[in-house]
């Protein structure tokens, strides 16, 4: 069976239609899989913003994660002008923040203005106070990938609270919560 064959046999493409897969049916399958939530922070003219919930780590040496942005999202070409970008994982508290910075049509000067910001110790990136995890990254490389660039980082920073609160997750279109809790 070739990596193209369903695992039916069938030849019909996932979303029924027996021809290439449409972005609805694409959607909903990748909706199935559970995400952490992030905000992905640069800085240009001004600080820059975005929820994003494609992130993953590439390697441990160096340490290196990557996340992907969509070509045309307003904090892209601050991400890819700069050469730098910042990453808060968000706890399950702050979901108003991911909320606020994916709401397209935000103002793009003072987006960061109603969200609890710390400026990072290494690069100095715009970072969510209170998050999980908050990352300081160098853009490595950029891969074009359909509608979004592939935009990897080397982590030159990062912060870790000494408390654990659990994380803000992303299924089917909708926040959740881990069963049991991080305790």
């Amino acid at each position: 069976m070739s990596a193209a064959t369903p695992p039916d046999g069938t030849g019909t493409a996932p979303d029924g239609t027996g021809g290439p897969v449409g972005r609805d049916a694409y959607r909903a399958a990748m909706g199935r899989f559970a995400t952490g939530v992030t905000i992905v922070t640069a800085r240009g003219r001004h600080p820059h913003a975005m929820t994003a919930n494609s992130l993953a780590s590439v390697s441990l040496d160096p340490p290196t994660l990557l996340v992907c942005v969509e070509q045309d999202a307003r904090v892209h070409d601050a991400v890819v002008d700069d050469g730098r970008f910042g990453v808060s994982v968000l706890g399950a508290d702050q979901a108003r923040i991911s909320d606020w910075l994916a709401s397209r049509g935000r103002p793009l000067v003072g987006q960061l203005d109603q969200v609890p910001t710390v400026t990072g110790a290494v690069l100095g990136l715009p970072l969510v106070a209170g998050a999980l995890a908050q990352l300081e990254c160098e853009v490595s490389a950029v891969h074009p990938a359909g509608d979004h660039s592939i935009v990897v980082g080397t982590v030159r920073g990062l912060t870790l609270p000494e408390h654990q609160d659990d994380p803000l997750v992303w299924f089917a279109s909708a926040y959740r919560r881990l069963a049991g809790g991080a305790g």
